[in-house]
């Protein structure tokens, strides 16, 4: 595997999956948490993480589509090609879903959308449906993510030490 990959391509993954994996273990330590001052602190912290999660993602969503995809690795099976696009796509597809569904529950919830204090959407009145909708997904999600996460760096390390392919080399720039 020996295209290189552009250093865009190499800055937005790597944003992305930090800041990612970021909001998600503050996520889950914030769930821990007894409400408090600092809980609702670590709650602000964590959804304008989020939402920069979002913005990040469709610059990242639209930098693909003006680059192309990122090109399999040639001797992998058929198989093993559609199962890591398959984890791909769907990592890109959960930093679109995550924020979203956290953006559903706080305007559900009417509550304002902020980033770092800066009002995005101002408080309206509650959509219990939409909070409710939101919840649900954020919660599923979070765990299907966690795992696709998982599988992705997995891979990324098989194709660096047993295929030995400089797959993760490659993303890093050199």
């Amino acid at each position: 595997m020996d295209s290189k990959l552009s250093k865009p391509t190499i800055a937005l993954h790597w944003i992305t999956g930090v800041l990612f994996i970021g909001v998600i273990i503050l996520g889950l330590y914030v769930e821990g948490l007894p409400r408090s001052p600092e809980k609702f602190e670590l709650l602000g912290i964590h959804k304008s993480l989020g939402v920069i999660v979002l913005a990040v993602a469709l610059i990242r969503i639209a930098w693909r589509f003006k680059e192309g995809a990122i090109p399999a690795a040639p001797e992998q099976s058929r198989a093993l090609q559609i199962f890591a696009k398959s984890i791909q796509h769907l990592l890109l597809l959960a930093t679109l879903l995550m924020p979203i569904s956290g953006i559903m529950m706080s305007v559900g919830g009417g509550r304002a959308l902020e980033v770092f204090g800066f009002e995005i959407l101002a408080a309206r009145e509650k959509v219990e449906w939409l909070g409710s909708l939101g919840h649900t997904i954020h919660g599923i999600a979070a765990n299907i993510i966690i795992a696709l996460i998982v599988l992705h760096v997995l891979g990324a390390l098989k194709h660096q030490l047993i295929n030995k392919d400089n797959a993760l080399v490659r993303m890093f720039g050199r």
